[in-house]
């Protein structure tokens, strides 16, 4: 039986009380269950390693996203988000019902209206990446928003249907959250930290990517040499990683300038190199 000092904890669901059915004969636990499936219900939520606000959060969750719920107990959810795996806590305000999503946001950032009208005050503001069951469509003043069977409205042009790709290109993608602010963490259009930034930039592309940095390095592509970068490659340090822009320009949310900026290759490893030594991997997703 395999020892849960083994298991990566962010991404395999056990405790000693119950445990994923999957995990079954390879971890010790008093119950192996298979989760219900659910949703986020909340604009954005923090997934904490212990169901306490207080604990600094792994990664966030987006409006309706889709997880399995294995317990819920004292306020706090233990859930597995279904995209990447990512295992957790979260508030029970922040399950839902699961919903078929219609449309995904495209945009950075957006706002959800109680009308279809932008005078009125939003109800919530939503990130890309957020998933929305919209039941129709709406025009006020030459201005088209989709609706969703409550009544709420969101800019059309800032969604797109679900099956639909923002763009081939995760670079491009991933430029336009520049300027968004640093949060360790982070996995939005609010707040994004280096590996939720290239996780979310490609997710929005159609392209598969773990949570973490030392997930990543491990799993995109391939290894290359320095020399062979180009568009698209990433560069990765112990505990970070950024994007090139280009040859010579990465992209990354960094904890220097607090938010996702560019900087020039050769310049970031020598600053970086204090904290972080040099870089460990180019690899090419």
């Amino acid at each position: 039986m395999t020892s849960a000092e083994t298991l990566d904890r962010r991404l395999n669901v056990f405790r000693a009380d119950i445990a994923d059915a999957k995990l079954e004969g390879r971890v010790e636990a008093q119950r192996f269950i298979t989760g219900e499936p659910a949703q986020i219900a909340l604009p954005i939520i923090g997934l904490r390693p212990k169901p306490d606000m207080a604990s600094g959060i792994d990664t966030e969750l987006l409006l309706g996203e889709p997880i399995r719920v294995f317990d819920s107990a004292d306020g706090w959810a233990f859930v597995q988000a279904e995209a990447d795996g990512y295992v957790g806590y979260v508030p029970d305000a922040a399950v839902g019902p699961v919903e078929v999503a219609t449309h995904i946001v495209i945009a950075p950032r957006t706002f959800l209206y109680p009308a279809a009208e932008l005078r009125k005050p939003p109800v919530a503001a939503l990130s890309m990446g957020s998933r929305l069951t919209c039941v129709g469509e709406e025009e006020t003043r030459g201005t088209r928003y989709l609706m969703t069977a409550n009544g709420e409205g969101v800019i059309a042009a800032h969604c797109l249907p679900v099956d639909q790709q923002i763009s081939s290109d995760y670079v491009a993608v991933a430029l336009r959250f520049l300027e968004t602010p640093y949060l360790w963490g982070g996995r939005s259009g609010f707040g994004i930290d280096c590996s939720g930034l290239v996780q979310l930039s490609m997710a929005m592309t159609g392209k598969f990517a773990l949570r973490d940095t030392d997930m990543q390095v491990k799993s995109l592509g391939t290894e290359i040499e320095r020399d062979a970068l180009r568009r698209g490659d990433l560069v990765f340090w112990k505990g970070h990683v950024g994007i090139m822009e280009d040859e010579k320009t990465l992209l990354h949310a960094n904890g220097h300038t607090m938010n996702v900026a560019r900087e020039n290759l050769d310049e970031a490893i020598e600053r970086i190199g204090w904290l972080y030594d040099r870089p460990t991997a180019y690899r090419r997703p």
